[in-house]
């Protein structure tokens, strides 16, 4: 997609998120917000082969994405449901009690979530197995991971990136989406395992991230992704107590003066 398309479809992308996730009174509007871009670059530009719905016979062979930071889940519902891979009506659906679609992302192969990842810490060495065992077994697909910046103090992702730095994991990209937020506090930037393979950019430039995530290298590739927490709508951005609460209509409103 052209860099127009992208930042449009995102635009969309959001708007979906406020919409349903307003209406069903559905909270982690603003984590989710965050990494829209990210998305939609991935999903949209980058992953194969999503970019278009796919026979069946492909689907073992596509690449996958573990979205740790698995109550940020509403951007890649939106995007599933835009691709028909969720049904619209599930899609509509998210947030209410008898809903399919949880509050954090669930296993759930028929519409392309790869793993269940409620408990934070746990979604990158999912895909760090996923992109060994591609390894091992000899197969192409690429394994992408978004991880949040306050889940980088989890000590299971640094087990996680040692091993794959071991191994010369070189289908695997992890993308923090650093919003600066851990839930109602601020993050301090974490040490990190090999710091000169760390790219720094800013996560809502489709430029930036679409050049940054297609090359790879001899291991992982790791992007620390700057982003702002409830991007997109100016009552939320960067705004703590907008983790999990949901906007009143008129602080909605605000938007659009």
């Amino acid at each position: 997609m052209k860099i127009s398309e992208l930042e449009y479809k995102a635009l969309f992308i959001r708007n979906e998120i406020m919409r349903v996730a307003v209406k069903n009174k559905a909270g982690h509007i603003a984590p989710s917000l965050s990494c829209v871009d990210i998305l939609v670059a991935l999903y949209y530009d980058i992953m194969w082969p999503y970019k278009e719905k796919y026979p069946y016979e492909l689907i073992y062979y596509r690449d996958r994405l573990i979205l740790s930071k698995a109550h940020g889940c509403y951007g890649l519902y939106a995007i599933l449901a835009d691709l028909k891979i969720i049904q619209k009506e599930i899609w509509e659906d998210m947030g209410k009690a008898t809903s399919i679609l949880k509050g954090c992302v669930e296993y759930n192969p028929e519409f392309r979530l790869e793993a269940g990842c409620g408990s934070l810490g746990h979604g990158l060495p999912m895909a760090v197995g996923l992109a060994y065992g591609a390894k091992l077994q000899g197969e192409s697909y690429n394994v992408y991971c978004i991880v949040g910046d306050g889940e980088m103090q989890e000590g299971s992702m640094y087990e996680a990136l040692n091993f794959a730095y071991e191994q010369e994991l070189n289908n695997l990209c992890v993308i923090v989406d650093a919003n600066g937020y851990k839930a109602m506090d601020r993050t301090s930037v974490p040490y990190l395992i090999r710091d000169d393979d760390i790219v720094e950019i800013n996560g809502h430039d489709f430029n930036e991230l679409c050049s940054a995530i297609y090359p790879y290298s001899d291991g992982p590739k790791v992007i620390w992704a700057h982003t702002v927490k409830g991007k997109g709508f100016s009552c939320m951005e960067g705004k703590a107590y907008f983790h999990y609460r949901i906007p009143t209509q008129e602080e909605l409103e605000l938007n659009n003066e």
